[in-house]
């Protein structure tokens, strides 16, 4: 704290942050609008990404604990909800950048080469963060992504450094929330509790049943409006597979190892169970987390899709300035850079309410009483 008064210039740092946008001639007299424009964009992007990361952060330490009090999911649930807001506005920027023509941008463009908004470390250390894995990256080019935020001469740059701490800085959030997941109970049954395989393993029956019931139903009644017996028989075969699939999902059946497909199977059954029954009160808060996850995954892929329409508008397909295919690249990491899956695979597997298989042991999703309550 500051012994004397305070001013906003000096709390917020007003002149330091008016002083940074000089860009490569070390002066801002010699810039142009557009290239201060583009400089201080990308300036704000990277204010947006520390506050993400911050966010993202705490929500990981959350859930990382061997017990996450019910009490603190509400807050949880804000953050999550901030980063989403944070990737939103961060993705608004786009269309003051696309206030720039294509001969504008030109103009200062090729003395750029060969940066890219592709060495933006935070970036990617909230993949990292959030869960993206080294071997699900597209490659730039011939290098890796690691090797690209490297000084030239082939030294570690300071955002190499940042990626390579963010890397041992683990669990990442996907990791720990399902940790998290993988401990709900299922029917009253934990994880470590004497049967609790055969427990999961009837849910999943159970619910398997109900949801194959729903959708060959639903296939029935869409084949039935079908103008040709083709068709008809075209559509039955499509929501055959889609039970058939619903269930080998569930069962995990795509993993070889035993020990890791019962695991995975437990923690879908997990999610299942969440947004299924999500009206009973333990489980209302865990779903709103992972309402809010879906909602955060939704924002960075949207924030992706906007960030290669822009690109596109600008300078259309030519090759990014660090090497890669430009916008093709772009579309890909929006396209392919999933990481919560299960969560989303959840939305195809739910059936309606009158349908769902009944809860065992209702009454201990129910509101505690606290100690001496």
């Amino acid at each position: 704290m500051s012994d004397g008064p305070v001013s906003y210039w000096d709390y917020i740092k007003t002149e330091e942050l008016l002083s940074l946008q000089k860009g490569l001639v070390g002066s801002e007299a010699g810039l142009g609008n557009d290239e201060v424009l583009f400089i201080v964009i990308h300036q704000i992007e990277e204010l947006w990404f520390k506050l993400a990361l911050r966010e993202v952060v705490a929500a990981r330490d959350l859930f990382a604990q061997d017990h996450v009090p019910e009490t603190a999911l509400a807050a949880a649930v804000r953050g999550l909800d901030r980063t989403t807001e944070t990737l939103r506005h961060a993705a608004s920027q786009f269309s003051l950048m696309e206030t720039m023509t294509t001969r504008d941008y030109l103009s200062f463009r090729d003395g750029l080469y060969p940066a890219s908004g592709f060495q933006s470390s935070q970036l990617r250390e909230l993949e990292i963060l959030l869960g993206l894995k080294t071997g699900e990256r597209i490659p730039l080019g011939h290098e890796s992504y690691l090797d690209a935020l490297k000084h030239y001469d082939g030294s570690k740059s300071p955002a190499y450094r940042r990626v390579e701490a963010r890397l041992k800085d683990v669990p990442s959030l996907h990791d720990a929330v399902e940790r998290w997941v993988h401990r709900t109970p299922i029917n009253g049954s934990r994880p470590d509790d004497d049967g609790d395989e055969a427990v999961v393993a009837a849910f999943i029956e159970s619910y398997s049943a109900a949801a194959e019931e729903e959708i060959l139903a639903l296939g029935e009644r869409a084949s039935s409006f079908a103008l040709t017996e083709t068709d008809s028989g075209r559509l039955r075969d499509r929501y055959q597979r889609e039970a058939a699939g619903a269930r080998a999902h569930l069962m995990a059946e795509e993993i070889d190892d035993r020990t890791e497909r019962l695991r995975i199977r437990r923690v879908r059954a997990a999610l299942l169970y969440i947004e299924s029954y999500r009206e009973l009160p333990l489980l209302a808060w865990p779903r709103a987390v992972l309402d809010s996850i879906v909602a955060l995954e939704q924002a960075f892929i949207s924030f992706r899709q906007r960030h290669a329409r822009m690109v596109e508008r600008v300078i259309g397909n030519r090759t990014g300035t660090g090497g890669s295919a430009g916008v093709a690249y772009l579309d890909r990491t929006a396209l392919e850079y999933r990481i919560f899956r299960d969560i989303w695979a959840t939305r195809t597997l739910l059936i309606r309410d009158s349908a769902l298989p009944p809860v065992v042991g209702a009454a201990s999703y129910g509101f505690r009483q606290p100690p001496g309550g």
